[in-house]
C-alpha cells in the first residue's frame, strides 16, 4: 500500500506516517487482521489494499477539490 501511496502523496501532498501496529497494543486490537490501514486521524479510509476512490474523497474533503 505505501509503495501505491507515494506518488499519490507527490501529487496532492500529504503526509505518511507508517506505524508498526504490532507494537502497540491499542492499535493491535483495533486493526489486528486489518493491516495493513490507511487511516486519517481516527477515521479508516481503507485496509488491506488501497481503495484510491476513497482516499480521493478523503483528500477533497481536506481540501474542497481533488484533481
Amino acid at each position: 500500500m505505501l509503495a501505491q501511496l507515494q506518488p499519490l502523496q507527490a501529487q496532492y501532498g500529504f503526509d505518511i506516517d507508517v506505524i508498526d501496529v504490532d507494537a502497540d497494543p491499542v492499535l493491535e486490537e483495533r486493526y489486528n487482521e486489518l493491516v495493513p490501514v490507511l487511516v486519517d486521524g481516527d477515521t479508516e479510509i481503507c485496509h488491506w489494499h488501497l481503495d484510491e476512490a476513497k482516499l480521493a474523497a478523503r483528500l477533497a474533503a481536506h481540501t474542497g477539490e481533488i484533481g
